[in-house]
């Protein structure tokens, strides 16, 4: 079991924000005798997988809607599948837009660098 200063340092995630996925229900962390939140190994993976959900911009509220999903049971399976179908679409249109800005970046560099070259002569 770890505290909540453990997870926060393990996943770099601020303990005001493990605080505030709990206030949202994304996560139920134990608690101890004295109220103290507890955090299994299973919490930390899931907190891992909500991670790069939030840092691939899924928004809270589909966060949400999917550990809904979860709770409800085994027939929600599918439901799941699209939501998670439709953020790994999302993820692929953001690289190909951040490929296609690379190129374009890498473009304007050699146009410099040779107008640099260029000049030196």
């Amino acid at each position: 079991m770890y505290s909540i200063t453990e997870v926060s340092e393990q996943l770099g995630i601020k303990a005001h924000t493990l605080r505030y996925y709990e206030k949202e229900g994304i996560i139920e962390p134990d608690r101890n005798s004295y109220g103290v939140r507890k955090y299994k190994d299973s919490h930390v993976t899931w907190l891992k997988f909500v991670k790069k959900l939030r840092e691939t911009e899924m928004p809270i509220a589909q966060i949400k809607e999917y550990v809904k999903l979860v709770q409800e049971g085994d027939h929600t399976t599918l439901e799941r599948l699209h939501l998670l179908e439709d953020h790994r679409s999302y993820i692929r249109n953001q690289i190909q837009e951040l490929k296609e800005t690379e190129e374009m970046l890498d473009k304007k560099v050699r146009t410099y660098k040779e107008w640099i070259v260029k000049q030196g002569s």
